[in-house]
């Protein structure tokens, strides 16, 4: 069963959570794939912060023959919390908060049961690893379910500014989970998704398509810059922080044609006038 488990780890992949976040964004909410985002990314955050905070083995950490090399490769960094099983349960259980159908519900329990139970099969996390993940994952799917994030003005800018900063300052040693956290949490920040989705068939084909063409150029592009520039905190902020830039701005501005502007509600025109 290792190779069925090893299958369904993979769904808790960043990879995998970047197609989702960024499909969501552009079919289905454009500002619930915001707040889904700022979620996101400080879930990511405080998982990141308990695991290198805490320091607590895996069950292979003092004996390797109890998980295969395929399994290990999939376990970075200490054991508790389990970050597949909280970003799984952040990113399905915040779908399902937001979207509130049974078949999206449905589909959310399986994966984030599924991921879980797969960490444990690989003999990757304890059961306390999966737990706690669960009950985080679950708290800021909850706070997913909001329909937008406040913020304008300085309250847009300012976040992000000292975001970065912080990421300018953390020292080599630093969890490279760390800098890409603060980077998320900028970039998601930042965004103000302003189109539509796609209404005709071909803008739901050709959106789909050329943005995710567009947004993995730039993750493995920025990927393959210098070790020893890509590394830095900073430049690795920023690489996730343009990530996002580039799927909730930049493939709406490219593809407007599909991706036409939201109309400005009466409260935002207020806000410009005044």
């Amino acid at each position: 069963m290792e190779s069925f488990w090893l299958a369904v780890t993979t769904l808790g992949r960043d990879e995998v959570f970047i197609v989702v976040l960024a499909l969501y964004t552009w079919l289905v909410n454009p500002r619930g794939g915001r707040t889904l985002g700022v979620a996101f990314a400080t879930s990511y955050l405080l998982n990141t912060a308990l695991k290198y905070g805490l320091n607590l083995p895996r069950p292979f950490t003092g004996d390797p023959a109890l998980a295969t090399e395929a399994a290990r490769a999939t376990a970075g960094g200490p054991g508790l919390p389990s970050g597949h099983t909280q970003m799984a349960a952040t990113l399905w259980g915040g779908l399902a908060m937001q979207v509130n159908r049974g078949w999206m519900w449905g589909v959310a329990l399986a994966l984030i049961v599924l991921i879980s139970v797969s960490r444990l099969a690989l003999n990757v996390h304890y059961p306390a690893d999966v737990i706690v993940g669960l009950l985080l994952g679950a708290v800021f799917a909850v706070a997913a379910a909001r329909p937008d994030v406040p913020g304008r003005g300085l309250t847009r800018t300012l976040p992000p500014v000292v975001i970065l900063l912080a990421a300018a300052l953390l020292p080599a040693s630093a969890p490279r989970e760390l800098a890409a956290g603060l980077g998320l949490f900028a970039g998601f920040w930042w965004v103000r998704p302003s189109f539509m989705p796609p209404t005709t068939v071909a803008g739901r084909i050709i959106v789909p398509v050329v943005g995710l063409l567009l947004v993995f150029l730039v993750y493995f592009g920025l990927a393959a810059l210098p070790a020893d520039l890509r590394n830095l905190g900073l430049i690795r902020a920023l690489r996730y922080a343009l990530l996002v830039v580039v799927a909730a701005e930049g493939v709406p501005a490219l593809l407007g044609r599909w991706m036409p502007r939201a109309p400005m509600s009466s409260a935002a025109q207020a806000s410009v006038a005044a």
